[in-house]
């Protein structure tokens, strides 16, 4: 069995519990867990299987009635089981009365470990005050992994996505007994309306343009369209894949990253002159202006030695960093990656927890439910990210 390096304080669990209130995620899962419980349950009572011939059989199964059930992170739609005799009902609701930080604490726990099957059995038992089989957890974890898969590869037929902000995050995966990083490729897509929306998402080995062509491949697999520019950083495959994969599309280099390439580029003593100059120029919407003044700049700057590779960085990226002006209706929010950083911090708030994913499928869980709940939090917000 895969061993699960996981450490999780008790104040870790309640925070996540905290933090995911109003967590459609977590309502999801809940409602799994209770399902498989009653349904469980509901066996044992009739002491046999699905379409089992068993003399010892007590009852019969007669289908199911629908029941709200309120918690703290919302109103779960439940199945809940019937018998032919009438005379079963689940325990689990007055269980989880009962014990409901607990029973949360540890479907997140369970959620978010990977799935050592051992562990995450003798935390349900501890609960439910008996033995669930580990079928039932990988039933569990199995439906998990469906409701990620369904997503993570559903049809994009129905919108357009005139712009894309693309980036990598990295994460440790166990692999044969050895511990390596993996990547992970993201994209947010900006709907003709200005809603925001995450598109996908892959785990591969690197970040190279074969990876990033075969995840542009993934997204075109699923009908993306419409798209006219993408904002990233200028990682050399990335570029080189976007050119390639998006013919007659404008890439926009991140202006964050280009700025700290240019600012990196010259000493920080005695240069206060020349950055105020390039923050003020990068925050031109007139590209004509914007031109002109990068004109001056390089003029007055390019002799002098301290400055020189900052003058040709800046006029060699400068085109390409000013792409939103004329390729994305000057929509300031496009110029930069900024939005998709501050998703991956969120990402990697989650993953410090873990350290080490026990594998590849335990990372696509996690991952992939965390940018499900985003992209709904995105899609029902009162107001469009950009305007179109």
């Amino acid at each position: 069995m895969t061993q699960v390096h996981f450490t999780m304080t008790a104040e870790d669990i309640q925070s996540l519990i905290q933090q995911s209130v109003e967590n459609d995620v977590s309502k999801k899962i809940l409602t799994m867990v209770f399902n498989q419980l009653m349904e469980q349950e509901r066996s044992d009572y009739i002491n046999a299987s699905d379409y089992e011939r068993s003399e010892e059989r007590v009852s019969y199964r007669n289908g199911y009635y629908e029941r709200d059930f309120t918690t703290r992170v919302g109103t779960l739609e439940l199945r809940v089981p019937r018998t032919r005799d009438g005379k079963f009902s689940p325990s689990v609701f007055e269980r989880y009365q009962r014990n409901e930080k607990a029973l949360l604490a540890a479907m997140l726990e369970m959620y978010i470990s990977g799935v050592s099957t051992r562990k995450v059995t003798k935390l349900v038992e501890e609960l439910c005050g008996k033995k669930i089989s580990k079928s039932l957890v990988s039933t569990l974890t199995k439906d998990l992994d469906e409701i990620v898969a369904k997503w993570q590869h559903s049809s994009l037929n129905n919108e357009c996505y005139p712009y894309l902000m693309v980036d990598v995050i990295y994460l440790k995966v166990r692999e044969e007994e050895r511990v390596i990083s993996k990547s992970c490729h993201i994209a947010i897509g900006f709907s003709q309306e200005g809603g925001r929306k995450v598109l996908g998402f892959l785990i591969q080995n690197g970040e190279s343009e074969k990876s990033w062509s075969h995840f542009f491949e993934y997204l075109k697999a699923r009908n993306l369209q419409g798209v006219q520019m993408i904002t990233s950083d200028a990682h050399k495959g990335l570029v080189a894949s976007i050119k390639k994969s998006f013919t007659n599309v404008s890439w926009q280099r991140c202006q964050v990253h280009f700025l700290r390439n240019i600012f990196a580029s010259i000493p920080k003593k005695d240069s206060v002159a020349f950055r105020e100059q390039i923050k003020a120029l990068f925050k031109f919407t007139d590209i004509d202006i914007a031109r002109k003044t990068k004109a001056k700049i390089t003029e007055t700057y390019i002799d002098d030695r301290k400055y020189k590779t900052a003058c040709t960085i800046l006029d060699e990226g400068f085109e390409d960093a000013f792409q939103y002006i004329t390729s994305g209706g000057r929509n300031s929010r496009l110029r930069s990656t900024n939005l998709l950083e501050r998703l991956n911090e969120e990402l990697r708030r989650r993953e410090r927890i873990i350290r080490i994913f026990p594998n590849v499928s335990s990372a696509n869980r996690l991952i992939g439910a965390l940018l499900i709940d985003q992209s709904e939090q995105w899609e029902y917000a009162a107001r469009n990210y950009i305007k179109m």
